[in-house]
């Protein structure tokens, strides 16, 4: 459990990180990570990034995925973003399908490195 203390620790003293949880009865249903990333391509822009989506499999199909996508996007509207942003693994093919319906675009193709923590 130490490094997602760590981790946990550090996104969370970051106000670029946003870290949402969806609560039914005391219990955690859905997550994700809204992260602000300032660039310099598309003219200076800021880009929300949208990690760690997650629903619990008894909560899917409710609406709470796209309630909590919906809030993402409304949130990096407010922040100023001129887009937002998600990866998601090639194999999840039920996501792509779920992203899609809210707009989102399959756009561009992304590259991996794993690095060995020094």
């Amino acid at each position: 459990m130490r490094p997602y203390v760590r981790a946990f620790q550090a996104v969370d003293a970051d106000p670029a990180h946003l870290l949402v949880v969806a609560e039914d009865g005391g219990r955690v249903v859905a997550t994700l990570q809204l992260s602000f990333i300032p660039g310099l391509a598309r003219r200076g822009a800021l880009r929300a990034q949208v990690e760690g989506v997650r629903v619990h499999p008894e909560a899917r199909n409710s609406g709470l995925g796209r309630a909590l996508l919906l809030w993402a996007r409304d949130e990096a509207e407010r922040r100023g973003c001129a887009l937002i942003q998600l990866t998601s693994d090639k194999a999840r093919s039920d996501a792509h399908r779920f992203y899609s319906r809210l707009g989102y675009v399959a756009s561009h193709e992304g590259f991996k490195l794993d690095l060995v923590p020094r």
